[in-house]
């Protein structure tokens, strides 16, 4: 295996029990992922792309074949090594942002924190740094009902970013989010890639899809296309600052 793929996978095949007969989702996934790459995932619905993203989220085991995380070959797991695999590896963006209601920004973006054994004081002074670093600081303590669904995804993202994972997967992260925003936001997610972390998107959108630097389509539980775009385009504006 290449020692600079952060995800490798090989032969993947994942079915889920219907009743009495099993749907076959993935049917033989090869996918190999470079470290510092931007790359997007597309398909219809059914297709098997949130299940695939959830394998490699550590969210759902496979059924066969490989996957390696960082040349570290995952398996089935109890959740307590899943969890700190996770939280090690991986930060998570939603479409429905997945934000603790009764928590305000500040102690949401803090959470993963939570997990590292990391002082409250400690957790929340950088939180507050990196709610500044994405334009939040002021509403640092309002509630995720008092924020726009912008302002939302840019908490989700501070959030993801807090533990300092290696990759970045974001399930359809401007679906619920206008035009205008979900370019924002878009923004954002290429200068973390410039940062050197490796961003995988799951989205329908064509014009997101192309935000990327390599596009993967699956159909029927395959990779029907896997190919370099062409028209990427390194974001060029700073965000914020990558102190």
């Amino acid at each position: 295996m290449s020692n600079n793929s952060i995800i490798k996978v090989e032969g993947l095949h994942k079915s889920y029990k219907m009743g009495n007969n099993a749907l076959h989702v993935l049917k033989g996934i090869d996918l190999d992922i470079k470290a510092g790459e931007m790359v997007s995932i597309m398909g219809s619905s059914g297709s098997g792309k949130s299940t695939l993203l959830n394998i490699l989220g550590i969210l759902d085991s496979h059924d066969r074949g490989n996957y390696y995380l960082d040349n570290i070959r995952i398996e089935k797991m109890n959740e307590t090594k899943a969890a700190r695999f996770r939280n090690n590896y991986i930060g998570f963006i939603f479409q429905s942002f997945n934000l603790i209601s009764f928590k305000n920004a500040m102690e949401n973006v803090a959470l993963p924190l939570y997990y590292k054994n990391i002082s409250r004081k400690k957790r929340n002074q950088m939180a507050l740094e990196y709610l500044d670093r994405l334009g939040l600081k002021e509403w640092a303590n309002h509630l995720p009902a008092e924020l726009s669904g912008g302002q939302k995804q840019r908490i989700a993202i501070a959030r993801a970013l807090i533990s300092k994972p290696k990759v970045i997967l974001a399930d359809e992260p401007t679906g619920a989010l206008d035009s205008q925003t979900s370019f924002e936001v878009m923004d954002i997610l290429q200068e973390v890639n410039q940062m050197g972390i490796t961003v995988i998107i799951v989205t329908h959108e064509n014009d997101i899809a192309h935000r990327t630097q390599r596009i993967i389509r699956l159909r029927d539980g395959i990779i029907g296309e896997n190919k370099t775009n062409g028209n990427f385009q390194p974001v060029n504006k700073e965000i914020f600052t990558n102190s």
